[in-house]
């Protein structure tokens, strides 16, 4: 039997996941984030570094910027972050300076993760705040999710590589 806290838990990583999955029909690589206060969702975002052409486009960055204009604050302390991937260096770093006290992801990310993984940013006593941490909700969604999309980039690379090779024998 779930608790109420991890059936919120559940509920608003199933709303990270659906804003993960409109950066997967961009082509993006399907991350997504909400951010929730006073149990309502104040800020959501997924990423888009591709679409946008920058590398600040991440599903978390947008979801606190839009979370610090809905409570007009810079400082969300009594907010919860969901979030589908671990949160990498920029994002760990974000997480921190906004004050959030808690984040809940789904899948590591053991390449790039900093919540843990290859360095641990949000709980590094040297800063002046650290993060609660609550990982593996709904892991294997989130996962899957992104083993669907690397397995469908990696095979619309290699059917790209094989019509260049295509082409540049026509041409000889």
């Amino acid at each position: 039997m779930l608790t109420e806290e991890e059936k919120k838990d559940i509920r608003y990583m199933k709303a990270a996941l659906a804003q993960a999955k409109k950066a997967y029909k961009l082509g993006e690589v399907p991350i997504g984030c909400v951010i929730v206060y006073e149990d309502r969702i104040i800020g959501r975002g997924y990423n888009r570094r591709n679409t946008d052409r920058t590398p600040l486009a991440h599903a978390e960055i947008t979801a606190i910027k839009k979370a610090v204009k809905t409570i007009k604050d810079w400082r969300l302390e009594e907010c919860k972050l969901y979030v589908t991937l671990e949160p990498c260096q920029m994002c760990s770093g974000a997480i921190v300076q906004a004050r959030i006290p808690e984040v809940i992801m789904g899948a590591e990310n053991p390449k790039a993760g900093c919540a843990g993984s290859v360095m641990d940013i949000l709980n590094n006593p040297q800063f002046n705040h650290q993060v609660m941490v609550k990982k593996g909700v709904l892991q294997e969604e989130c996962s899957s999710l992104l083993k669907k999309f690397f397995e469908e980039l990696r095979t619309r690379n290699k059917a790209a590589k094989l019509q260049r090779r295509s082409e540049d024998q026509v041409e000889e």
